[in-house]
C-alpha cells in the first residue's frame, strides 16, 4: 500500500479517536448567528416573491456554527469547527428570469448515445424556459459552433430546436474554446440579468486549444470574474473529473457526475432552478484565528490565508441549498474554569434579494475543565459525525485515485479504515447517527473488490470522488 495513504488514513482515524476519546475540545457559545445586512438597497429579487411571500429582513443565508467539544481541558488540543451555510426558503417564491448558456461537447467521443442523450436534455431545457429567460447554445469539437443568445419565446424556441437538432459529432475536445464562447455570449446581455450561469458539458479530456489545467482554470477564473457562474457536468467515464469539479469550485457552480447520459435532462433542470433561485452570490467564509490558535486544515475546500484569516470561497447559493464547512484547529487552552475564544468566523456575500452587501459573524469558544468525563459528557454530536464525514473522504479520495490506477487492495483498506473512523464517532453519537455512512462506504468498498477492469475501475473512481465531495460538505452543489 502506498506509504502516504496508509499515513494519511491512519492520521484521520487517530484524529477523530482524539476528539472522540477525550483530549480537551472547545465549545461554542453561540451555536448559531445573527445576519447583518450592510448598507442595505431596494431590492431587486432574482427570487421573485409572491405578494405574500415573507423576505428575510436579516440576509438570505444562514449560518450555524458547531464546535466538535464545547469543553477542553488545559493546553494543546485539537478541535474541529464545523459551519452550514444555508439559503432561506422563500414561500410563495418563483423561479426568476436567467441568462444561460450551454455549452456541449460534440466530439468524436460523444458519437452516438449521449450526443443524443445530450441534444434530447437540451431540448427538455429549451421546452422549460419563459420568455423572460434567454438562451445561448455552444457546442465544441475541434471548433465551435454558436446560436447567438436570445430569449426564449416561441419563435426563437423553435430555432434552438432547429439548431440542437443539427448538431453532430466531429473533432477534438476544445473546452477551453467552449467556455470563451459562452462567456462572450453571455457577456452581451449580462447586465440585464441578475443571475448568468453556464452549463459546460463534456465527456473527455481536453485534446485542441488549452489543454492544461491551470490554463483552464485561468479561463475559468476570467469567466467567473465577468460575473458568470459555471456549471459543469461530466458524462461516462473518460472524462477528468479533478478539471471539472476544479472548474465548477472557480466558477461558483455546481459539478455532476453521470455514468448515463440519459440522466442529462435532470440535472439541467436541477442547475435551471438552482440558478433562477439564486439567493446570494460571491460568498465567502473567514476563520479569524485568535493568538494560539493554529489551523490544520480545512477539509475538502481550497482557501487563502493573510495573517491569521483563513479565507474559503463558496459557491453560488439558491433558495433552501446548504454547504458546510469543516476546520481542523489547534488550541491552546487557559487554567480551568477559563472561557476563550477558539474563533471567529465570518460569511460575506452579495444578497440577491436585498441587492446589498451583507456580513454575518459567528464567535466560537471554549470552557476549560480539569474534568475529562465532563470533557466526554459535553461534546457535540453533530459536530462529530460532521467531522467524522470529512475525514472519511479523505481517504475516499486516496481511495478513488488508487482504484483508478488499479490498486484494488489499497482502496479496499482506505475505506476499511474509514468504517473505523464511523465506529469511533457511532460511540459518541449513537450508531443510527452514522448507519447511513456505514452503508455507503461498505457499497464502495464492495464496488472496489469486486470490480474488474479499467472502464469499471474509473466509473468508480468518479463514483468515489463525487462522495468525497458530499462528505467534505459540498452537498448542495454536487450533483
Amino acid at each position: 500500500m502506498n506509504r502516504t495513504g496508509i499515513f494519511l488514513a491512519a492520521a484521520g482515524v487517530l484524529a477523530l479517536t482524539a476528539l472522540i476519546v477525550g483530549l480537551p475540545k472547545a465549545q461554542l457559545q453561540p451555536f448559531n448567528t445573527v445576519g447583518q445586512a450592510v448598507a442595505p438597497a431596494p431590492a431587486m429579487p432574482v427570487v421573485t416573491p409572491a405578494p405574500d411571500a415573507h423576505v428575510p429582513g436579516d440576509g438570505s443565508l444562514k449560518l450555524l456554527t458547531r464546535l466538535s467539544h464545547p469543553f477542553v481541558t488545559p493546553g494543546s488540543n485539537d478541535v474541529f469547527i464545523t459551519a452550514d451555510v444555508t439559503g432561506v426558503e422563500i414561500a410563495g417564491a418563483k423561479r426568476a428570469p436567467v441568462n444561460l448558456a450551454l455549452v456541449i461537447d460534440r466530439s468524436g467521443s460523444m458519437s452516438g448515445y449521449k450526443l443524443e442523450q445530450a441534444k434530447n436534455a437540451a431540448r427538455q431545457l429549451v421546452s422549460q424556459l419563459d420568455g423572460d429567460d434567454r438562451l445561448a447554445i455552444v457546442h465544441y469539437g475541434s471548433d465551435v459552433r454558436v446560436l447567438p443568445g436570445m430569449n426564449a419565446h416561441r419563435e426563437e424556441k423553435q430555432q434552438m430546436m432547429r439548431f440542437i437538432d443539427r448538431i453532430q459529432d466531429d473533432g477534438g475536445t476544445n473546452i477551453g474554446a467552449g467556455l470563451q464562447a459562452g462567456k462572450a455570449q453571455l457577456a452581451a446581455a449580462k447586465n440585464q440579468f441578475k443571475v448568468n450561469r453556464m452549463i459546460l458539458i463534456s465527456d473527455g479530456q481536453p485534446t485542441e486549444g488549452e489543454q492544461s489545467p491551470a490554463g483552464l482554470a485561468n479561463i475559468t477564473r476570467t469567466v467567473r470574474r465577468s460575473g458568470i457562474s459555471v456549471s459543469t457536468i461530466g458524462v461516462g467515464n473518460d472524462f477528468n473529473e479533478d478539471l471539472m469539479q476544479a472548474i465548477a469550485e472557480i466558477g461558483s457552480g455546481a459539478y455532476g457526475f453521470l455514468s448515463d447520459a440519459a440522466q442529462l435532462a435532470t440535472l439541467f433542470q436541477k442547475d435551471l432552478n438552482q440558478a433562477g433561485t439564486t439567493v446570494a452570490q460571491d460568498v465567502a467564509l473567514t476563520f479569524e484565528l485568535p493568538p494560539g490558535t493554529v489551523l490544520g486544515d480545512v477539509l475538502g475546500y481550497s482557501v487563502t490565508t493573510s495573517g491569521n484569516r483563513v479565507r474559503v470561497s463558496l459557491p453560488n447559493f439558491a433558495a433552501g441549498q446548504t454547504e458546510r464547512i469543516v476546520a481542523r484547529l489547534t488550541v491552546q487552552a487557559p487554567g480551568v474554569g477559563q472561557g476563550f475564544n477558539v474563533s471567529d468566523v465570518e460569511l460575506e456575500y452579495q444578497d440577491v434579494l436585498k441587492n446589498s452587501a451583507v456580513k454575518t459573524e459567528a464567535h466560537v469558544a471554549a470552557m476549560v475543565t480539569n474534568r475529562v468525563e465532563e470533557v466526554a459528557e459535553k461534546r457535540d454530536h453533530d459536530a462529530t459525525v460532521f467531522a467524522a464525514r470529512a475525514l472519511s473522504a479523505v481517504n475516499t479520495r486516496l481511495a478513488a485515485e488508487a482504484i483508478k490506477a488499479g490498486r484494488k487492495e489499497e482502496a479496499e483498506k482506505l475505506m476499511e479504515q474509514n468504517a473505523a473512523v464511523f465506529n469511533q464517532a457511532a460511540a459518541v453519537a449513537g450508531p443510527s447517527a452514522v448507519a447511513d455512512d456505514m452503508r455507503t462506504q461498505t457499497a464502495l468498498r464492495d464496488g472496489f473488490k469486486n470490480a474488474q477492469g479499467d472502464e469499471a475501475f474509473s466509473g468508480l473512481s468518479k463514483k468515489a470522488k463525487s462522495q468525497a465531495r458530499q462528505d467534505f460538505g459540498l452537498m448542495g452543489s454536487t450533483y
